[in-house]
């Protein structure tokens, strides 16, 4: 069969989309302006905010290589293992992972399902919902002290709890997906019998190499680790200065300077970092209530941390201490950046990489959908769950000194006190009287 021809080249199309997205920018703010924001804010966003989440990057990617090769791994692992038939439909060495990712970034999944030994284990569709079921925890520590950073302790564990049932129905849903798109998958193994013949030759010549003693071991543990938190500092570089600035330049505004004869903010466009033309706010506000209702986002303003987090994960970290100076930000939108931003860390730049990688291409978009849905479903969940645990705590908590105020008032007032009353002229007592008062 003959290929269509297509009637606009793809490269016009490219040249349209530049066009408009530069020129309404351009437009709102001024050419000249537009172009230092953009530069001021890439720099800004550099200098302050990637290298603090590489310093997170070295430090915990030195720890978990550390957990790893003196198997504390395996032990969290015999720890979590009953939990993963039931919740998962995953084998107990599935959260191997989990904790990986976890402790590193999503690209470790690709390197534990490319482990023979580790895939040996799994049906077929229980190893490509590996790539789904390890994204939901990637960077998930660095996350979590990110936010714990920023003051807040409790709301990301409450995020944590979220990215959970958010990695539930991932990888739920693509189970399903595959065996309804390939139904032998059900029944055939991720590996051979004839490849795990020779996994078990290759680790017996590996039990001939003399030992290391325990502090090079310790050492190489540290500098292998830090250098691959080095690598995932540098991979989120690019994520960062594009996408967080060209996000922040759709969310926020220009300088306020002042206010008009009607009441009105002056908004002044300087070229400064971090201004914007606010299209997202202004688009979120026209369905706010939905935001509000289903994650609790005060203001519209917040939608831009998902959004972010489809791509990169980092770059999204960087728009909350930006919303912290703001004050737009609580501990409910702390809880849900937390599982939301777990639970997609950038898997539309991920997804398709590590299942190509893995031969399973035909499976992207089943991939795709699965995991935005368990983004949203994460998010949800997140909302309300702080909803309830808030409900709660209020009911068991302390009272407030209002209510310990309005209590003594009323204490006060229902009282009776006697007073006598003696009217004296020129010396001596004309009257007296006594009266109750309440």
């Amino acid at each position: 069969m003959a290929k269509k021809k297509k009637f606009i080249p793809s490269g016009v199309v490219c040249i349209l989309a530049i066009v408009v997205i530069f020129g309404y920018m351009g437009w709102v703010m001024g050419f000249t302006n537009m172009l230092n924001t953009i530069m001021k804010t890439a720099h800004d966003l550099l200098l302050n905010t990637v290298f603090y989440l590489m310093g997170l990057c070295v430090i915990t990617g030195a720890l978990g290589k550390l957990l790893v090769d003196f198997g504390v791994v395996d032990i969290l692992q015999k720890l979590l293992r009953p939990v993963m038939k039931p919740l998962f439909n995953l084998p107990g060495v599935a959260s191997l992972g989990a904790v990986l990712t976890f402790l590193s970034d999503n690209p470790a999944i690709i390197s534990l399902c490319q482990d023979k030994k580790f895939s040996y284990c799994f049906k077929k569709y229980q190893h490509i919902s590996l790539v789904n079921f390890g994204t939901t925890f990637g960077m998930g520590i660095l996350v979590i002290i990110f936010m714990m950073g920023q003051g807040y302790f409790a709301a990301p564990l409450i995020g944590l709890a979220g990215a959970v049932v958010g990695c539930i129905i991932t990888t739920r849903l693509m189970q399903y997906f595959t065996c309804k798109d390939y139904p032998q998958f059900r029944y055939e193994n991720a590996l051979s019998d004839e490849e795990m013949a020779s996994i078990e030759e290759e680790e017996k010549e590996l039990e001939t190499k003399p030992h290391q003693s325990g502090f090079i071991r310790v050492l190489n543990a540290l500098l292998d680790g830090g250098k691959s938190g080095v690598e995932i500092g540098l991979a989120i570089i690019p994520g960062v200065l594009v996408i967080s600035t060209f996000v922040m330049m759709m969310t926020f505004g220009g300088s306020v300077e002042g206010m008009d004869a009607m009441g009105n903010d002056i908004v002044v466009y300087t070229g400064a970092a971090y201004q914007g033309t606010q299209l997202l706010p202004w688009l979120a506000g026209k369905i706010s209530f939905i935001f509000k209702w289903l994650f609790g986002f005060e203001a519209p303003e917040l939608v831009a941390f998902p959004i972010t987090a489809l791509g990169a994960v980092g770059a999204a970290l960087g728009l909350v201490p930006e919303f912290a100076s703001q004050g737009i930000i609580d501990e409910n939108a702390i809880a849900v950046f937390t599982a939301m931003g777990m639970c997609w860390s950038g898997f539309l730049s991920t997804h398709a990489a590590t299942l190509d990688s893995l031969g399973y291409r035909s499976l992207i978009s089943r991939a795709y959908t699965s995991h935005f849905l368990a983004g949203i479903g994460a998010g949800i969940f997140t909302h309300w769950l702080y909803v309830g645990i808030t409900f709660v705590g209020s009911l068991l908590g302390p009272k407030d000194s209002s209510d310990a105020t309005a209590q003594t008032w009323n204490t006060i007032q229902n009282e009776t006190y006697r007073v006598e009353i003696i009217v004296v002229e020129n010396g001596v007592k004309a009257s007296q009287a006594t009266l109750d008062v309440i």
